[in-house]
């Protein structure tokens, strides 16, 4: 089966778990036989093209490849002027792709960051289209579409899923906030979670990482951390307010906070106010190295996020055998089970994040027990040679289905 994926992320442009999503789908379903020629812009580099991954033994034909495009260049356009503009050179791309190598079976688009593109060659060729909605604008904004950029975001997601012959979501939550929010029916919709590669972990066992540790918190020091975009989605800032209370209870605690994002400034400037800032970290980016040993010499992982469609990074906590806490929303509150696999807490709370978190320090032998519990979690229904399956199955009920349908 031959595949054309449209995707605004792939490394090493990464931005949040889209990208992280693409990058690891895309070898999953390269190593099932599925023939993936994947469309991104050129945003951060990378060569223009590359093969992805390897052909299953029984593949024959045409390589599976990532096609970086180059976008129009750099000009003073908000930031839904350039996503289009940059549609128009993916859309002429994949048309004399498709002329050269073509057909497709169908075409998978990820979020409305492709969805023009997506569009045009769905009419051009007659071609089904798939989206993988990874958020919404509805969402992000906390249910209230203000200004005009968002209202033409989410103008682009429903005429995605409109357009779409069928939908995928990566958790239930988000299942209902497509049809709550882009009028999506609910039988047009599939739920596949996303999933985490435990090997970069279980690769660093037996690893001495103490001396790695002493970069970031002193021997003695408990350290809680936080990776991700550095957002007000996010919810670090809670995290941030929550410090002076836990540091009570255990002055020889530590934070972490690796990533970027406009409210960085924000949050390290309040943790400064608040008399923290030598109990705070912020690193900036790391590289997926230091952060994957950052979680195996952390404490505890937190995510007090106020929305998350799923939450990736708490997979990823899981599969390094990191205790979690994470505000008990959207995807999150179906990833991890409170008692079992991690502590979940009230979101946007954080009288309830001082307890989640005090909580695993306190009670060690507890939290271990919790993710031992997570890690099982994460190899029998996260791994992604399963999310693959699933995916590949959804592409032979829409090939399926396009055979017997008449298109006027």
């Amino acid at each position: 089966m031959r595949i054309l994926m449209l995707s605004w992320e792939y490394p090493p442009h990464v931005i949040g778990g889209l990208g992280k999503h693409v990058s690891e789908l895309v070898p999953a379903l390269v190593g099932q036989g599925v023939e993936v020629h994947l469309v991104t812009p050129r945003l951060h580099g990378g060569e223009a093209r590359a093969v992805i991954g390897e052909a299953a033994p029984a593949t024959d034909g045409p390589t599976s490849t990532v096609y970086r495009v180059d976008p129009p260049a750099n000009s003073e356009h908000d930031f839904f002027t350039r996503v289009t503009r940059t549609n128009i050179v993916l859309e002429q791309f994949a048309r004399e792709l498709w002329e050269k190598i073509g057909p497709f079976a169908l075409i998978h688009a990820h979020d409305w960051l492709v969805a023009p593109a997506a569009v045009g060659l769905k009419h051009a060729y007659r071609t089904p289209l798939l989206a993988t909605i990874h958020a919404t604008e509805y969402g992000r904004c906390r249910g209230h579409i203000n200004g005009e950029m968002s209202r033409a975001i989410n103008n682009v997601e429903w005429w995605l899923s409109y357009e779409a012959w069928r939908v995928i979501c990566c958790s239930g939550f988000m299942a209902s906030e497509v049809q709550r929010a882009l009028q999506a029916p609910p039988d047009k919709i599939d739920v596949i979670p996303n999933g985490v590669d435990t090997r970069r972990f279980d690769a660093l066992d037996g690893e001495d990482l103490r001396d790695f540790r002493r970069g970031y918190a002193a021997p003695d020091e408990q350290m809680i951390f936080y990776v991700g975009r550095i957002v007000h989605e996010k919810g670090v800032h809670l995290l941030v307010e929550a410090m002076p209370r836990i540091l009570a209870a255990r002055p020889r605690t530590k934070l972490v906070v690796a990533g970027t994002g406009g409210y960085l400034d924000a949050v390290r400037q309040r943790a400064y106010d608040l008399g923290i800032g030598d109990r705070c970290y912020f690193t900036g980016y790391v590289p997926d190295g230091v952060r994957d040993r950052l979680f195996r010499v952390a404490d505890v992982a937190v995510f007090p996020s106020l929305y998350e469609p799923f939450g990736i990074v708490a997979l990823e906590a899981m599969a390094a055998r990191t205790p979690v806490v994470v505000a008990e929303v959207g995807g999150l509150a179906e990833v991890v089970r409170h008692g079992e696999t991690g502590i979940t807490v009230y979101p946007d709370n954080v009288d309830s994040l001082v307890w989640g978190i005090l909580h695993t320090l306190d009670r060690p032998d507890w939290a271990r027990q919790r993710a031992e519990n997570a890690y099982r979690v994460v190899i029998e229904q996260y791994n992604w040679a399963v999310i693959a399956g699933r995916t590949i199955d959804v592409y032979r009920r829409i090939v399926d289905e396009r055979a017997h349908v008449r298109w006027d």
